[in-house]
């Protein structure tokens, strides 16, 4: 075979090897291209957010004495005349008062500041039904205090309870009705009349397992007759007739009659706290 005749056919099998390999890869399926880039880290799977922990107990540990108060925010004033026609009374609500909390801080000053004394909260209505019975001629069970105590007291657990409350108290010689915690004014005219204060604040230790009273003597029964004999002569009752609320509803207004009375409920409590603790 010449070398052209040989040249011929090596060029003829080169194209023929060519033309076949362009018709294979054009029928091959393409490929995406690669990014030149590294592979980037695998990212952690988007799981929920470490749940929040619940906000800690302000006060934690055994509880040897719980401590509610129900003074409230409710002052009660009072105009009394001769006849039963010249009587007024209005209750006015004393915002920022603190009244609840001075009695807590009485109670701390009186334990010392013991750790194991502390609040108990409750719904703003749960002594609703103690305060206004539906009736007074055949209470029923679950308006008792001690009963609304153990429903408040479901989750505290502690040992005693100490529960200030306020009550309806009379001017001694009189059937002149003083509803828990005001001023009175009482008088013939406008120039024979005087004025005072009242707090009408009722102490009660319940067991925490049986949620029946402790009572004690000195603290329960003592502490009213002294009550009774001394509110027209104690410094701390007699106000005087210029800063009695005229009309009554000023007095939610009254710096003097907050001083005044926040002054007067302490009084008491420091007076009576430490027989109840004695019991505790």
């Amino acid at each position: 075979m010449s070398v052209s005749l040989m040249l011929i056919r090596n060029l003829t099998l080169a194209a023929l090897a060519f033309a076949f390999a362009h018709a294979a890869s054009a029928q091959a399926p393409s490929t995406p291209v690669q990014s030149a880039k590294p592979p980037a880290a695998a990212k952690k799977p988007a799981g929920r957010k470490p749940a929040a922990k619940p906000a800690a107990a302000t006060e934690s540990g055994p509880c040897r004495l719980g401590v509610i108060s129900v003074l409230g925010d409710q002052l009660t004033v009072n105009k009394f005349g001769i006849t039963v026609f010249e009587i007024e009374e209005t209750e006015v609500t004393v915002q920022g008062w603190g009244l609840d909390d001075l009695v807590m801080a009485r109670v701390r000053a009186a334990t010392g500041g013991d750790p194991t004394v502390r609040r108990v909260g409750y719904p703003r209505d749960a002594f609703e039904p103690y305060y206004h019975p539906k009736s007074r001629f055949l209470p029923d069970p679950k308006e008792s205090l001690t009963s609304i105590v153990r429903d408040v007291t479901t989750n505290t657990n502690c040992a005693r309870y100490l529960v200030v409350t306020t009550f309806e108290g009379k001017i001694p010689g009189t059937n002149l009705v003083l509803k828990g915690i005001g001023a009175y004014n009482q008088g013939v005219g406008s120039v024979l009349r005087h004025s005072h204060l009242f707090a009408n604040v009722n102490i009660t230790l319940v067991d925490g397992n049986s949620f029946e009273r402790v009572s004690s003597f000195s603290a329960d029964t003592g502490a009213r007759l002294a009550e009774s004999m001394r509110i027209m002569e104690d410094p701390l009752n007699k106000l005087d007739n210029a800063d009695f609320p005229d009309p009554l509803a000023a007095a939610a207004s009254s710096v003097v009659l907050r001083e005044r009375l926040r002054t007067l409920v302490a009084a008491k409590l420091d007076r009576d706290l430490p027989s109840y603790l004695k019991v505790e």
